[in-house]
């Protein structure tokens, strides 16, 4: 995806979490994070929005080491602000990210053509995924994610944050696990081994272990969102390898 249609992104989730926030109470607990509640939820979205937009529209060349509350000046604001307060976070970030040059210098963290790209593509993710956060503990339909932003934070989750080395994704013997996104024809092979795993993207070879499904299903799933995409996702070959998978992959704080 371009930088544009992730800004893009991160406003289309923005408006659907703060309105999923403003017909729930704040005190709902958001199943998907168990210990957070909806109000914790919004803090910490729109805290992030601020660090991200700090980092960007500064800009900040090193890591930003700050305790969330501390960036936002020290205190949450009060209930009946919280939602506007939300609102202005990711219509700033937003801003300064539509702003940004493309040859923006500033810090960032995972693999991308630039730190502009990464930032609009973590964020864009960031909020997509903890807007279905806010729908489900508003207990609200989830509202359909866009298949090729789907296949893009697929691709963001297996071929930039599961490869890191600090990466818990390992087995004794290398295993293959391919995730094939059948409506938008984009496939990635996953290796887990002793050392860890490592993804190719578009890699047509056997797999121990392949799930297909819809972009949308396999990225609800993969990012540890709901279980009713499970049914809705074929798995071939040896289930183990999948299962390990799940088993160590629980992405509760993005």
């Amino acid at each position: 995806m371009d930088v544009a249609r992730q800004v893009e992104a991160i406003e289309q989730a923005g408006d659907l979490l703060r309105r999923a926030a403003s017909r729930a109470p704040l005190g709902a607990r958001v199943p998907t994070c168990p210990d957070w509640d909806l109000r914790e939820l919004v803090r910490h979205q729109g805290g992030v929005h601020r660090w991200a937009t700090g980092i960007v529209a500064t800009p900040r060349t090193e890591y930003w080491d700050a305790d969330l509350v501390d960036v936002v000046g020290g205190t949450w604001p009060d209930d009946d602000e919280l939602i506007p307060w939300f609102e202005a976070g990711y219509r700033g970030l937003v801003a300064a990210l539509r702003d940004a040059p493309d040859d923006l210098d500033c810090w960032a963290f995972l693999d991308a053509p630039s730190p502009r790209a990464m930032w609009a593509r973590r964020q864009a993710h960031e909020t997509t995924i903890h807007r279905v956060d806010a729908e489900l503990a508003a207990a609200s339909p989830v509202s359909p994610v866009d298949a090729e932003l789907a296949a893009d934070g697929i691709d963001e989750l297996l071929a930039c944050f599961i490869p890191r080395p600090r990466s818990r994704l390992k087995a004794d013997r290398a295993q293959t696990l391919a995730v094939v996104a059948s409506d938008v024809d984009d496939r990635w092979l996953l290796t887990i081994g002793p050392d860890g795993p490592a993804t190719e993207r578009q890699a047509d070879t056997a797999a121990d272990c392949t799930i297909t499904g819809r972009a949308e299903d396999l990225y609800l799933l993969l990012w540890s969102r709901t279980d009713a995409n499970r049914a809705a996702v074929r798995v071939e070959g040896d289930d183990t390898v999948f299962a390990l998978f799940g088993d160590v992959v629980h992405i509760r704080w993005s």
